[in-house]
């Protein structure tokens, strides 16, 4: 496993490779290779003591030309500049997967949450509304939770912005509270993506999901959800999950509710009493399984532990988890791997639908959202194996971006350069 990979190369590398099956002039090409604008700032927050604490935040909007910028924002001290144009690319061609009209954004703070009171992280997360204010709006760019942010974050930048411009504008952010403006079936939105694709996947490839042992590495919001929705829907085993500190195993299956309840409690999944063995979170990626759901951070395979992979399929709930070395390890191998910008598309489908029931001012209920997730879930991957298989094309990452690059293609054509 490594963290050196960077996930700004990567996303170009993977543009470069799907664009060899496209026909796309050179400067165009680098023009979707690279976020129009990045905003980074210092934000000077009062913290419970009295002193003053200075945090680095950044928002990257990546490309525009399907509709406003769109992407989450994560809190975590890893969070860099190039990261964050990462996601904000990734977001781009993850809309354009699944066929909504959004453009691209990601944004985060250097910050590890833990370290700080509720009232601190609300005094940082509103000076972080403030700087993003010139540039948020339902129509201009629109925020979500991301890695270690939520309803309570979300519902703290909406407020700012809207007292500020004395507006009522709910569709500013989305993921909120389902009283500020949320949409039901949001929170599950991403894990059940992830769910959605894998059952598919397994039925192309001829398989049989129920009984199908899975391994999860990654247990939060995603991770667990997913888990939970393979084991309750379609009858999968969930032989192992992980977080941070580590990991758990028992062969004869875990149940994901009980696991997530005493992660709850206890804040690891380590200890967990029906677990038969601790793992490192290395060793679960390593498992032989049927279906391995990475759901943590970017970077998680690199191409050497890509050689030690035994699962037959991969749904990446987690933004980036393969380096480019691995991708092509496993499709020497022949493992399928579900990418990113489908698998994990839930979370930005489901935002898209409460932003249209903020715009309309008439909200869905959580049946008729998960209908259609599922059916743009599956239709996106329908569209995927048309490409994959019309095409010839080596992965099915490739017939992702093919799809997406096109779809962005088209519209900045249609639009055309000005001025």
């Amino acid at each position: 496993m490594t963290g050196d990979a960077n996930p700004f190369e990567s996303l170009q590398e993977q543009l470069d490779d799907a664009a060899e099956h496209i026909e796309i002039g050179s400067d165009v090409l680098e023009r979707l290779k690279n976020p129009e604008r990045v905003l980074e700032t210092n934000l000077s927050v009062e913290l419970d003591d009295g002193s003053v604490g200075v945090f680095r935040a950044y928002r990257s909007q990546f490309n525009g030309d399907r509709g406003p910028y769109k992407g989450g924002i994560r809190y975590h001290p890893a969070v860099t500049r190039d990261e964050v144009k990462a996601l904000s690319g990734w977001m781009v061609y993850k809309c354009a997967v699944v066929d909504i009209p959004y453009g691209g954004g990601k944004g985060g703070i250097v910050i590890d949450p833990r370290e700080y009171s509720e009232a601190e992280l609300e005094r940082i997360t509103r000076a972080f509304a403030v700087e993003l204010r010139p540039l948020i709006g339902e129509d201009r760019d629109i925020p979500a939770p991301d890695v270690n942010t939520g309803q309570r974050e979300m519902n703290w930048i909406k407020d700012p912005y809207e007292t500020l411009e004395n507006t009522t504008e709910p569709g500013v952010i989305t993921g909120k509270a389902i009283e500020s403006g949320g949409s039901r079936g949001r929170v599950e939105a991403t894990g059940r993506s992830t769910m959605l694709t894998a059952r598919e996947a397994f039925k192309y490839l001829n398989k049989d999901i129920e009984g199908a042992s899975v391994a999860v590495q990654g247990y939060g919001n995603a991770g667990s959800i997913a888990a939970r929705l393979l084991a309750s829907e379609l009858g999968a085993k969930i032989v192992a999950v992980s977080d941070s500190s580590g990991g758990i195993y028992n062969p004869d299956g875990l149940d994901p509710e009980a696991v997530r309840e005493f992660k709850n409690e206890t804040g690891t999944v380590s200890d967990y009493e029906n677990a038969t063995e601790e793992l490192t979170n290395e060793e679960l990626l390593t498992l032989d399984v049927d279906l391995l759901v990475p759901a943590a951070l970017e970077n998680a395979i690199d191409g050497e532990l890509a050689n030690e992979v035994k699962a037959d399929i991969i749904a990446e709930a987690a933004n980036g988890p393969l380096t480019p070395e691995a991708d092509d390890v496993l499709a020497d191998r022949d493992v399928f791997v579900i990418p990113d910008i489908l698998a994990n598309a839930g979370g930005v489908t489901v935002s898209y639908f409460e932003w249209v029931q903020n715009r309309q001012r008439f909200y869905w209920t959580e049946d008729r959202v998960n209908e259609e997730l599922e059916r743009h879930i599956v239709d996106a991957f329908d569209g995927l194996i048309d490409q994959y298989e019309s095409l010839d094309l080596p992965t099915f990452r490739t017939a992702a971006y093919v799809v997406a690059i096109q779809r962005v293609l088209s519209a900045y054509e249609e639009g055309g350069s000005w001025p």
